[in-house]
Formats: structure tokens, C-alpha cells, sequence
């Protein structure tokens, strides 16, 4: 389990519910770039592409909230945990899902403001003409050893680079589309995709896998 340890119990538990052995090993440390008021006042949208974003945005915000969409499950979650309903959440969770999910809207987004990673992609930004503000940064770590494990749950991209960087050869189970293309690109083996990009349909993609190699 590659979350950082700030965020781990949760899956980590959820995990072990389902008769897992999990050895936590973190992969990524987030930091957050400012304690500084988000105004959202004057912005027709704001969108929020991760679970870290989500819980800095929520921290941080002030003003008027406009219309919240969002990339995922995972990320429409930790808004509703700081009492922040989400509005529009797309079918496909990558930013080319929530743009085509803007696109199906009787209205374009006039004013968006994408808040996100330090380095995310720019994808909304190019397209959509969304102004970026970056909440966090991510440090990949690289451990000075790696266990000897069935298989590894990544759940960020960063995830996927610090484990292919620290030599990880064990097959990968993805939460969702943008890490499992991560993965890829690092050459790591992915296993099998979270049919849902939250931490519920990570583990039961988990549970899934385990009973394939049983039958």
C-alpha cells in the first residue's frame, strides 16, 4: 500500500477487513504550498482533479462557492467529508472526461478555476480556459528498500513513478485511468483497473484480483 501516511489508515483497514496482509510502504508525501485564502467569489465553476485538492481547497476557501465539479468519486468524497457537495462528476475520471462532461452542460463554464498539484496536467487549462491555482506539491519518495509483496495499490501517478523509480517489479492494481497510464509509461505490469476511482472500488478491485488467482 503506496499512500502516504497521513492518508493511509483508512485503506489500510478496509484492507485488512477483507483478510488482506498489508505492509504499508509510502511513496509520496504531500505538502501544502500556502495557508493563504482561496476566493472564490466571481468564478462560475471550480474543479477539483484529486482527493489532496479536494481537502486543501476546503481548508482554504472563501467567498462564494459557485458550482464544484469534480474528477471522481474519491474526490467528490473528501468534499462532502468538509460539507462541500459536488455538481458535476464525469463518467470517464480524467480530465478529458470532465471536459466532455462541461461540453453535455446547456452552458459553458465562463469563469472555471481549476485547483489542483503544482505540475498537473493543463489539460482543463488548454481547453476549457480554466485559471490554475496549485493548492499542493507531491514528493515522490524512493525508499531504500521495497518488501516482498503479491502486489502493489497505487493511487496517484506520483505513486506510480517513485515505485517504477525504486525498482518495484511486482504486478500493480490502478485506481483509476490517469495512474494506470502512469503505470504504463513506467513499465510497470497493471494488473487490473478500480472500476470505481475511490478508495471502496480500489479495494474491491483487490478483493477481485485475489479471487482470480484462486480459481
Amino acid at each position: 500500500m503506496t499512500r502516504s501516511r497521513e492518508q493511509a489508515r483508512p485503506l489500510v483497514e478496509a484492507l485488512v477487513d477483507r483478510g488482506f496482509d498489508v505492509v504499508a510502504r509510502p511513496l509520496i508525501r504531500i505538502e501544502s504550498l500556502s495557508d493563504e485564502p482561496v476566493d472564490t467569489t466571481g468564478y462560475d465553476w471550480v474543479i477539483v482533479t484529486s482527493p489532496n485538492g479536494a481537502s486543501e481547497f476546503a481548508r482554504r476557501r472563501t467567498g462564494v462557492l459557485p458550482q464544484v465539479a469534480v474528477i471522481g468519486p474519491g474526490t467528490a468524497a473528501a468534499l462532502e467529508d468538509a460539507g462541500i457537495d459536488a455538481n458535476l462528476e464525469p463518467g470517464v475520471h480524467t480530465q478529458e472526461g470532465l471536459i466532455a462532461a462541461f461540453r453535455g452542460l446547456p452552458e459553458p463554464p465562463r469563469r472555471p478555476l481549476f485547483v489542483g498539484a503544482e505540475g498537473a496536467r493543463r489539460v482543463l487549462v488548454e481547453q476549457l480556459g480554466a485559471e490554475f491555482l496549485p493548492l499542493y506539491r507531491t514528493h515522490e519518495l524512493v525508499p531504500a528498500d521495497l518488501p516482498d509483496v503479491d502486489v502493489v495499490l497505487l493511487l496517484s501517478p506520483s505513486a506510480a513513478r517513485a515505485y517504477a523509480r525504486a525498482g518495484g517489479t511486482a504486478p500493480v492494481l490502478s485506481i483509476g485511468p490517469e495512474t494506470t497510464a502512469a503505470a504504463g509509461d513506467a513499465g510497470l505490469e497493471v494488473a487490473a483497473q478500480s472500476r470505481s476511482s475511490d478508495l471502496g472500488g480500489l479495494v474491491d478491485c483487490a478483493t477481485a484480483w485475489r479471487a482470480s488467482l484462486r480459481s
